[in-house]
């Protein structure tokens, strides 16, 4: 059988009637779509947003998905590892892929900036998103946000192909409508970043006025910012946002609200994923394989089946020559990588 072609980046092709499906085939092709068409899937996808909760229920069996960073082509592979993107019933997945017809795909936040095709990889989610809204649940992380994109790339990129900031715009207005966190089967919490002070139950997240920019301290702010470090309890982190959090306010967390596993994102891990603490309380899943392009990284997807049994499938960075690279390409920033 031929393989498929490479997606080749560039504006979408669109006719005047295009909708939501010839927009889901451009964005698989890392084609971005026209100013009008983006503004109005940008609306559909926040209409979708606005009916969920803070803290979206979600049934197994699941995939949980963490950085994504704007590396497209990974995104791609990612999903072929899992066995294939919603919708999707002939797959060249590999025998490992553990995907089935019903699974979810949750993904931890950080879609954007640092790679070269955040806007695609957004564009990507967020089609899928409105095609399949109850198969692509999307959690914020620090990275949605204006300030944060603003610097990171992702500001930029869109001002590069679009000649201005409106896309931006609309899209941040997706952000401040992203969910705090899911939650699987009631005992798996998904979120960006890790717990906080303020935060003692999950009920505490349920009212926690999301649709805002991220602020820069208070619960919602630790949600998307803090991380796991051997400690007891708390210690301030180097981040300059969020917390450190240790394993004795994990433990205390997981029983106080009946969860058996903290899943989250928001840091590089060399091997794709890591189980924190002597009790395995947290897990960082990490999707974004050779990070920044330069980092060696291999990346992972973690599976959650009926019976909440995890699984891990590991995948490296897209191969050169199987993957296109913009013309005006630049090293991301060193930003904690």
């Amino acid at each position: 059988m031929e393989p498929a072609p490479i997606p080749r980046p560039g504006p979408a092709n669109l006719g005047a009637n295009a909708g939501l499906d010839q927009w889901l085939e451009e964005a698989k092709q890392c084609h971005y779509l026209p100013e009008r068409a983006m503004k109005e899937l940008c609306e559909k996808v926040k209409e979708i947003l606005m009916e969920e909760s803070n803290i979206q229920p979600v049934c197994t069996p699941v995939t949980v998905c963490g950085d994504i960073h704007g590396q497209f082509y990974d995104l791609l592979e990612l999903f072929r590892i899992a066995g294939g993107m919603p919708g999707e019933s002939r797959v060249e997945a590999p025998k490992t892929a553990t995907t089935s017809a019903e699974t979810r795909f949750i993904f931890l936040g950080d879609f954007v900036d640092r790679g070269y095709f955040s806007l695609e990889t957004f564009t990507l989610l967020m089609c899928l998103k409105a095609k399949y809204p109850d198969r692509i649940i999307l959690v914020r992380g620090n990275h949605e946000s204006r300030q944060i994109t603003q610097v990171y790339g992702f500001y930029e990129e869109c001002q590069q192909k679009y000649g201005n900031a409106s896309v931006w715009k609309a899209c941040c207005h997706v952000f401040d409508f992203l969910v705090l966190a899911a939650i699987v089967d009631g005992e798996v919490l998904c979120v960006h970043g890790g717990l906080s002070p303020e935060i003692r139950t999950i009920d505490q997240i349920r009212v926690v006025a999301r649709a805002q920019e991220i602020p820069h301290e208070g619960a919602f702010c630790d949600l998307v910012w803090s991380d796991p470090e051997d400690i007891a309890t708390w210690a301030i982190s180097p981040r300059g946002a969020g917390w450190l959090f240790g394993d004795k306010v994990a433990n205390e967390f997981n029983h106080v609200n009946g969860l058996k596993l903290i899943a989250r994102a928001h840091q590089l891990v060399n091997e794709g994923y890591k189980y924190h603490f002597a009790e395995a309380s947290v897990v960082t899943v990490w999707s974004a394989p050779n990070y920044c392009y330069r980092c060696g990284n291999v990346a992972s997807i973690m599976t959650v089946d009926k019976d909440l049994n995890t699984r891990f499938s590991i995948f490296s960075a897209v191969a050169e020559d199987q993957r296109h690279v913009p013309v005006s390409r630049r090293a991301p920033s060193d930003y904690f990588l």
